[in-house]
């Protein structure tokens, strides 16, 4: 009978541990080690009460919107991209790929699934020997700002929008860099290296009323325990995140993506997408990154508000307001600022839901002038 095997992301034999239970056909589940106790007991008590038959892991969600969830995958929905990402990142078994979120992440679970299944080698703490990179931008980041990885010749960036400056700095270092698009319950969707995005080799994509839909053979079964995003119509299935099709003509072959349905924020008679003016935010120079998200305000409902990461010295609160002027609509300029590091997921991605906590119970510092 199929069993759950929980890991910890910090044990220096993880891989070895992720085979053995795949090698006695058993589940393994990869646990964040800074994660509140409580939470991962919830984790491990839901995939314990789930039915495994069929099924080949069990992945943690980002929580970049609240506690993570527990994604149930066979061993095919993953194992079918492997030849795909193989190429992305032209490397096989004697390469060797940096992994700089925690195990614990889908993205990085990922990665070593396609270890045990003929892909790069995992490196999880030094990186110095590392040929190819999989991870979110602000680990590729680190690794091209710190030098620690003199290797790279390529890299599979995803979990959040690339900022086109730190794929400049990347291949200007020699790194070829491709993005992509995806979801923990829907593995890869679309890639981008350099020209828009594109459905990934394999996915079908649709738009229904704004909606992402996707039909591929590399979507989840489900979760276990509470519900989530994920929704399926047939052989079809979304998570609920928003994108419209771009390029010169009609429908265009590129897809711009516009956040998911339930961050939006709620503004007078408006509705403000947070990606979208997050992505202006992070072109403001001195902005290393930027978190958007709505301050509820009687009347109006919420107001816009912004949580930014200064790169050196924190642009003054009219410098802000002047380039959200230039960038923006009335209506999607933040009214309320703050500063300071930006809370992020294990797997690096900005944590929406915990940086609004911290601006609430006023432990990050507001702009005033």
């Amino acid at each position: 009978m199929t069993a759950l095997v929980p890991l910890r992301d910090d044990d220096p034999a993880l891989l070895d541990r992720v085979g053995e239970a795949k090698g006695r056909d058993d589940v393994p589940l990869v646990l964040d080690s800074r994660a509140p106790a409580a939470q991962t007991a919830a984790a491990v008590a839901a995939a314990s009460r789930a039915d495994l038959g069929g099924i080949g892991w069990a992945a943690l969600t980002s929580g970049s919107s609240g506690s993570p969830r527990v994604v149930l995958r066979t061993d095919r929905s993953w194992a079918a991209s492997f030849a795909t990402v193989a190429r992305l990142l032209d490397a096989g078994p004697d390469d060797a790929v940096a992994l700089t979120a925690p195990a614990s992440s889908s993205l990085t679970l990922f990665s070593l699934a396609h270890a045990l299944g003929g892909g790069p080698r995992p490196l999880l703490r030094d990186h110095s020997a590392a040929t190819c990179f999989h991870g979110t931008p602000e680990g590729l980041r680190r690794l091209v700002e710190s030098g620690t990885a003199p290797h790279l010749r390529s890299a599979l960036v995803g979990g959040s929008r690339l900022d086109p400056e730190l794929r400049v700095a990347a291949e200007t270092a020699g790194i070829r860099v491709t993005s992509y698009y995806g979801a923990a319950e829907l593995s890869f969707v679309a890639i981008d290296r350099g020209d828009g995005l594109v459905p990934f080799p394999g996915v079908e994509v649709e738009l229904r009323d704004g909606d992402v839909w996707v039909r591929s053979g590399f979507v989840a079964s489900g979760y276990a325990g509470a519900p989530g995003p994920l929704r399926r119509e047939g052989a079809w299935a979304t998570v609920g995140d928003r994108a419209e099709w771009g390029g010169a003509e009609g429908r265009g072959d590129r897809l711009r993506l516009l956040g998911r349905a339930d961050d939006a924020i709620l503004s007078a008679s408006a509705t403000i997408v947070p990606d979208e003016v997050e992505g202006a935010l992070r072109s403001v120079p001195g902005v290393r990154d930027a978190v958007v998200f709505g301050l509820p305000v009687s009347r109006v409902g919420s107001l816009v508000a912004a949580m930014i990461e200064p790169e050196g010295a924190s642009p003054s609160l009219a410098e802000l307001r002047a380039r959200a002027a230039e960038r923006l609509a009335p209506a999607h300029r933040p009214r309320r600022w703050f500063a300071g590091e930006l809370p992020r997921t294990a797997s690096g991605k900005p944590a929406r839901a915990e940086a609004v906590r911290r601006v609430l119970a006023g432990e990050v510092r507001a702009l005033e002038r």
